[in-house]
């Protein structure tokens, strides 16, 4: 059998087993581009890397399984970009050429950049790429000067504010700017607090407290994100204080990052609270019309996205939440014009956006966001609202407590107990992580307003 009728055989049989839409959008312009008879490995080709990571994450086994129905010989399948991005029309070999590279670079950074190993920063996150504005230039202002002075101005310094405005990108861009310029003379440590957390349950349960203290301790700019997760957690808590006595002691920088002052952390234990509002404490607001577009032109050119100006400047003006939803819309209008190959009109604008800020109908229910999520990643809708412990069904029911409090805005116990009888922290949590999940990961944020995009069109 020809390798281009045997992946129609197993786009066929794909086809009647997951959905239309999931299918159209990452299977359709697939090949398979060779077989190794000797081997039994076949090499399936896809138009860009995200289609790829996708394909190879989410279908890798229902593929493997159709090949395997048709050819016994097969063992296994491998997976690469095409040099032919099949979603575009057919062009002269050097314009094709110039375009295809084009767009696999407006794709990769869609990829996360390697975090340092050692100080667990993003190379992305520094001040060049940071956007400043009336709504956050105190807390700009403020972040250089600790990098200017380590330990000495502003310390502890605390920034705090909405999701997805900025606060990480701002706290990391001092660690990489005090790395570059010190270089192995100052040691730098970015640390998520779950990630902090989770060294101190380790520590606790092998008796290994002695490694976590060596970790934390013996740097000179430590800066943990969303300090209020630790709140109620009493041996993190401890830890923490200790942590905190001991660099302040020795004039070493501290910086601290929350989704609310200090004052505001009902579970934090007041001793920590009296540390963190003994030093700076700036905020970071919602961007102004100005800021915003700024923000978006900045992304585009930084991801060699070639976007209109006025596309940017109608979705700067509609869209006002937070900066993350500025680049969820972003990221969307790429994906139409460079994966789906459509034209960004003034109608499909404004589809983008109005999914993006329009208020939800009043037609659409918790057992819809429910049955399009489980549609979405194909599981059962039974699966989300039961106790099942099954590891495919884990993120699907996280994104369902995140759309039912966002879209729907119902309490955190209605939506812990509509899926699976679950304590109210569960909801917190998963929509919580979601939501920070969101800012870091674009293919989980490509996957919500997909899911939302269905549920609007209901």
């Amino acid at each position: 059998m020809e390798n281009n009728e045997l992946w129609e055989n197993v786009l066929g049989d794909i086809e009647l087993q997951i959905s239309r839409p999931n299918f159209l959008t990452w299977l359709k312009h697939s090949k398979l581009l060779d077989k190794n008879e000797r081997e039994g490995i076949v090499m399936v080709g896809l138009p860009n890397n995200f289609a790829k990571e996708w394909v190879k994450s989410r279908y890798h086994k229902l593929i493997l399984g159709s090949l395997r129905n048709i050819d016994g010989s097969i063992k296994n399948v491998d997976y690469t970009v095409v040099n032919q991005n099949p979603l575009r029309p057919p062009h002269t070999a050097a314009k094709n050429a110039q375009e295809e590279a084009s767009f696999l670079e407006s794709q990769s950074p869609l990829l996360e950049p390697e975090v340092n190993p050692k100080t667990n920063l993003n190379p992305r996150y520094t001040f060049d790429s940071f956007v400043v504005g009336s709504s956050n230039e105190i807390a700009h202002a403020a972040a250089e000067a600790v990098a200017k002075d380590i330990g000495k101005k502003y310390n502890p310094l605390f920034v705090y504010g909405g999701v997805g405005l900025g606060k990480t990108h701002l706290i990391q861009a001092v660690g990489n700017r005090v790395a570059a310029r010190h270089k192995h003379a100052v040691n730098v440590l970015y640390a998520s607090s779950e990630k902090f957390i989770n060294d101190v349950v380790w520590a606790v349960r092998n008796r290994r407290m002695e490694d976590v203290k060596k970790k934390y301790r013996d740097i000179d700019v430590l800066i943990v994100d969303d300090i209020q997760f630790i709140g109620g957690k009493t041996a993190t808590e401890q830890e923490f204080f200790y942590t905190f006595n001991t660099l302040y002691e020795h004039n070493k920088q501290i910086i601290i990052s929350s989704d609310r002052p200090p004052n505001s952390i009902p579970t934090l234990e007041e001793r920590l609270r009296s540390r963190f509002e003994g030093g700076m404490i700036v905020d970071v607001g919602y961007p102004d019309y100005e800021t915003r577009l700024a923000i978006l032109k900045t992304k585009a050119r930084e991801r060699g996205f070639f976007i209109d100006d006025k596309v940017l400047e109608e979705v700067a003006a509609r869209v006002q939440k937070n900066i993350r939803e500025l680049e969820g819309v972003l990221n969307k209008v790429v994906f139409y014009e460079q994966c789906k190959n459509e034209k960004i009109d003034e109608k499909k604008l404004n589809e983008i956006i109005s999914e993006a800020v329009q208020v939800t109908p009043k037609n659409i229910t918790a057992n819809d966001v429910v049955r399009a999520v489980a549609d979405f990643f194909e599981v059962a809708p039974n699966d989300i609202t039961n106790r099942s412990r099954k590891q495919e069904v884990v993120q699907p029911r996280q994104i369902a407590m995140y759309l039912l409090r966002d879209m729907l805005k119902l309490s955190y116990p209605h939506i812990g107990d509509r899926l699976g009888k679950r304590d109210h922290t569960t909801a917190i949590h998963a929509c919580e992580k979601i939501t920070k999940e969101c800012s870091r990961d674009p293919g989980l944020n490509q996957k919500i307003l997909l899911i939302k995009e269905r549920l609007y069109k209901m």
